[in-house]
């Protein structure tokens, strides 16, 4: 595997950053987890844009334009033959002092691999997830703002591994009033009826770029889509439960908290937005190869 690193290319074992940049010392950075399909990278422009204004909130200067970082993932993408795979693009702070200031840095540094990735076995698609609700809250606006996707992901992390303690491979987050968020790396939707409903971004989702394909896709399928505030007690009680992000795609919750969901199995909604899903990214996207 090659690995990118500020413009030049190395082997996996000789690909290092420095001990001193503050994307390692303090969580300093941003990042966009991104997804190839048969020798197309699926929504590019849109994770593109993310990394972007990611980095504009946090006062990252990224050193450069979004066209040659576009160049730059497709070229990664050729340097390792992919086809269908996983693209992970990191922009730290770079190199400074050992304090906080990141002012200290002598300039952003950019990383991009592209491998594979099977975040979950095939047969949780086929038979659904358990998930539970863990005590671990989803951070605050007001503290660090979850729609900045930042290299900072420990409230995800003690999130996950409550549900790991907990058995499951998921959980759901709650923000600070009590409603339903997120899940630790996902969005999350839930049917009921004719009514496809997700939690509001001011809730604390992440504005998932699956989130907003299965939306799309949910509208001409003919559901109503909508963004309420949702509590536990909405999940419980919906026909269907599933989980949208580019590492995930999109995988059925059929337990949660112990409560059974639905008829404890994929629903049809799910199926069906699953099918279109899949044949989107097989058409769509950035080509790698001209």
């Amino acid at each position: 595997m090659k690995i990118y690193i500020d413009g030049k290319y190395y082997d996996e074992k000789n690909a290092r950053v420095s001990v001193l940049d503050h994307g390692l010392l303090y969580g300093d950075g941003v990042f966009e987890g991104i997804r190839a399909y048969n020798g197309r990278v699926f929504k590019l422009a849109e994770h593109i844009e993310r990394l972007y204004a990611s980095a504009k909130a946090i006062l990252l200067a990224i050193p450069m334009t979004p066209r040659e970082m576009t160049q730059a993932v497709l070229a990664t993408c050729r340097r390792n033959k992919i086809r269908d795979g996983y693209v992970r693009l990191v922009v730290t702070r770079g190199v400074g002092s050992l304090g906080l200031n990141p002012y200290t840095c002598k300039g952003a540094g950019v990383i991009i691999i592209a491998d594979k990735i099977q975040l979950y076995p095939a047969e949780m698609y086929q038979r659904g997830l358990d998930i539970i609700t863990v005590p671990t809250a989803r951070n605050l606006h007001s503290a660090l703002n979850p729609a900045i996707k930042s290299l900072n992901y420990l409230n995800n992390i003690m999130a996950k591994i409550e549900a790991h303690n907990g058995g499951c491979e998921e959980a759901v987050m709650l923000n600070a009033a009590g409603y339903v968020a997120e899940c630790t790396g996902d969005n999350l939707f839930i049917v009921k009826g004719n009514a496809l409903y997700t939690p509001p971004l001011a809730a604390g989702a992440l504005h998932g770029i699956t989130r907003g394909v299965v939306m799309d896709l949910a509208r001409e399928d003919g559901l109503a889509v909508s963004e309420p505030d949702l509590t536990r007690y909405d999940l419980f009680n919906a026909d269907e439960c599933f989980l949208t992000g580019s590492g995930a795609e999109i995988i059925a919750a059929v337990k949660i908290d112990g409560r059974v969901i639905g008829q404890g199995k994929p629903g049809p909604a799910t199926g069906r937005l699953t099918e279109q899903y899949r044949a989107l990214t097989k058409t769509t996207g950035e080509p790698i190869y001209p």
